[in-house]
């Protein structure tokens, strides 16, 4: 059976590109490290790696150990921090990502319910372009990412749900009140624009939408994937921006953004949650999938 401080040992060796280099980190001496490397080589009957000038290069067989290591250091620091937190009567910790507006659309409804259910809970969040997203599933960083879904088939070893589906809108501040409440994008090539810069699946959804009104994509832009900035930068001048519905609510509701309805864009958003596929999920998490799945829209 494969110690877990060996696991740690090896991660180490492999952040820092050294046998040296693991030893400071961990902070204790460069045989120590040696003699458990060695020993984890021995159980597993193969040799995770090769030296070289430029440092360690893995093998094949540590490629594949470093898969699970960082799965399973993850969940040893889980482990130790739900054991900390429960003393206390705090649930968790759960670890979640996701693109900015899919966490915006889904997290804070589903929040308010596990608030209701559970009291008190550790949540970590945090936002990441969908590319990122599935290597942080896999090396189990995170439990769940929320993402545009329906786009493209998961990455292998990634299943997906959908939960709720928001129109996109042309949004547009109080400077643009003389635009009409329907429009085409083949009208909006005057205008000025504030975009996403991610090639993520949002980016390509909003391009969707300009190949759809067979006019290319504009030239006067700011490239931005900060929606609190998007959205400041729309209300605070003539620029124009395309955003889903729910994203810009709050703004929407106050009266100091317009949403325009575009006639290119047939459909609409979809988003959901990723998650590794088979792996069982924190109590946490558990209950967070579950709200969502009892709060869909679908």
């Amino acid at each position: 059976m494969i110690d877990p401080r060996a696991i740690r040992t090896f991660l180490a060796v492999v952040r820092s590109n050294s046998i040296s280099g693991g030893a400071r980190l961990l902070n204790i001496s460069q045989p120590s490290v040696s003699n458990a490397i060695a020993q984890l080589e021995q159980t597993l009957g193969v040799s995770l790696f090769e030296r070289s000038r430029s440092g360690i290069l893995l093998t094949p067989e540590g490629e594949a150990l470093l898969r699970r290591a960082e799965s399973i250091d993850s969940l040893l620091r889980d482990a130790e921090a739900e054991v900390r937190l429960a003393s206390a009567g705090v649930a968790g910790p759960l670890r979640v990502g996701g693109t900015p507006g899919a966490l915006v659309s889904l997290l804070p409804d589903a929040v308010r319910r596990l608030e209701e259910q559970f009291g008190q809970f550790a949540l970590h969040v945090v936002e990441r372009p969908d590319h990122d997203l599935a290597a942080m599933l896999h090396r189990g960083e995170i439990e769940l990412a929320f993402v545009t879904t329906g786009i493209e088939e998961p990455p292998e070893g990634i299943e997906e749900r959908t939960f709720s589906r928001d129109p996109f809108a042309l949004i547009v501040g109080r400077q643009n009140d003389h635009l009409p409440a329907r429009v085409s994008l083949r009208e909006m090539k005057a205008m000025r624009w504030v975009l996403p810069e991610a090639r993520g699946a949002f980016r390509r959804q909003i391009d969707a939408l300009f190949m759809a009104a067979n006019v290319p994509a504009p030239q006067d832009i700011i490239r931005c994937d900060s929606l609190l900035t998007t959205k400041a930068l729309v209300r605070g001048s003539r620029r124009v921006t395309i955003l889903p519905m729910q994203v810009a609510s709050a703004e929407l509701s106050i009266g100091v953004l317009r949403a325009i309805a575009i006639e290119e864009a047939q459909f609409p958003r979809a988003i959901g949650v990723r998650q590794v596929a088979g792996r069982r999920l924190s109590r946490l998490g558990a209950a967070l999938l579950d709200v969502l799945i009892h709060s869909s829209t679908l």
